[in-house]
């Protein structure tokens, strides 16, 4: 068989294959807490499924427009425009399928061989992987904790060369759940401005936010910086709508016609069922977000306090999504029975086999030091998990 030399170096989603290991546990009877999963607990809404079978029992199955349904692209140029402060226009917007594919798309278009693409580290696992297939160099950034995770104005002109296409942003973050402030964002704008590059501007958990911080639209803060800025989106974790695929992408027309003749060509169109209920979702009720974001906000405290109570483990307390990223690092070197912890990789395949928690190591997320548990389970799974958590670390010698 003669596979591709790219994809051979592409590595396959830990979070995915972790959850996978997980689950196959659980279907042998084992009990095993799931803190590895990176999509809400809840249903999807009543009345969002309900435009979905209404789609249905309509005959609305086929074949649509390429780039998603006329009167979703409005709803989205009406969202982007209230939510956020960004004026486009459907030219400038199309539907793809999950915020995942938007991110591939809008690189796979943009790059070519030799480009490179900064990347702020840590950084959801799969903007590299992404990057790589495009035939681009990831550049990768490595943030510190003290500054919240997020690069720098600094660190960005720093990274800067001549064959700079791309920066990355992800706000709120996966893992780390920060958030970049507007003035943060600024300062980010006017070196972006100044370097000729553009910004990939992931906001798919903005609805997340806690505390009562505030989500900002990089794209918002000036003409200059709206003309390099491709907006990321979609309806998977703000209504609890992950396998339904649809996400969505706002930037300069000229890419997204580029994006749109890829995906007429990969995917034909998004699924028509799934718009019509992304069009309910966007267009109708938005009151239970609060409610989901305040128990998540709930759930967020009782994990990172308890975490940060337990010896060699420290936490920063996320300002959105739905992680915790604690610095498990001082652990590495001791070992459980024999066994030596090596790595954020041996430190979950331990948790796992022995204490039965599944949560994913920093080191696909660029931060090897660190591990990402998910609080999209009950509070009392939560608390039964950190019980094993802090058996788990005390256990170590």
């Amino acid at each position: 068989m003669f596979l591709s030399p790219v994809v051979k170096m592409i590595k396959p989603s830990m979070t995915l294959a972790i959850s996978a290991r997980a689950n196959a546990m659980k279907a042998n009877g084992i009990d095993v807490i799931p803190f590895s999963a990176g999509e809400p607990d809840f249903d999807t809404p009543k009345h969002i499924c309900d435009a979905a079978c209404e789609a249905i029992r309509k005959g609305f199955t086929r074949y649509t427009p390429s780039s998603g349904i006329a009167d979703l692209k409005k709803a989205i140029c009406e969202k982007f425009y209230h939510d956020n402060g960004l004026d486009y226009s459907p030219s400038q917007v199309m539907v793809n399928c999950g915020a995942k594919h938007s991110d591939f798309l809008a690189i796979f278009s943009m790059i070519s061989p030799g480009d490179e693409v900064i990347i702020p580290s840590p950084f959801w696992l799969s903007y590299p992987e992404m990057v790589t297939l495009a035939g681009g160099v990831p550049v990768i950034v490595p943030c510190k904790a003290e500054n919240g995770f997020k690069i720098t104005p600094r660190q960005l002109k720093d990274a800067v060369t001549a064959r700079t296409r791309l920066l990355i942003l992800n706000t709120p973050s996966n893992p780390t759940g920060m958030i970049y402030s507007s003035e943060e964002l600024r300062a980010l704008g006017e070196v972006i401005v100044g370097s000729d590059m553009y910004v990939l501007s992931d906001e798919i958990y903005e609805k997340l936010i806690y505390d009562g911080k505030h989500h900002t639209s990089i794209g918002s803060l000036s003409k200059d910086i709206f003309d390099r800025t491709i907006t990321i989106n979609g309806v998977s974790k703000a209504y609890c709508m992950t396998g339904w695929r649809i996400g969505y992408t706002a930037g300069p027309e000229e890419l997204i016609k580029a994006m749109d003749a890829v995906q007429s060509q990969e995917v034909s169109n998004p699924t028509s069922v799934s718009q019509k209920a992304a069009l309910a979702a966007l267009t109708g009720p938005q009151d239970f977000i609060g409610g989901m974001v305040e128990e998540y906000s709930s759930r967020r405290r009782y994990m990172v306090d308890r975490l940060n109570t337990i010896e060699g483990v420290r936490c920063l307390v996320p300002d959105g999504a739905f992680y915790a990223f604690p610095d498990v690092s001082s652990l590495y070197g001791r070992s459980y029975n024999g066994r030596l912890i090596e790595g954020s990789l041996g430190f979950c395949n331990y948790m796992l086999d022995e204490w039965k928690i599944a949560i994913i190591p920093g080191d696909p997320f660029g931060a090897d030091t660190h591990v990402r548990l998910s609080y999209t389970v009950p509070v009392e799974v939560i608390e039964k998990g950190i019980d094993r958590f802090e058996q788990g670390v005390k256990a170590l010698k």
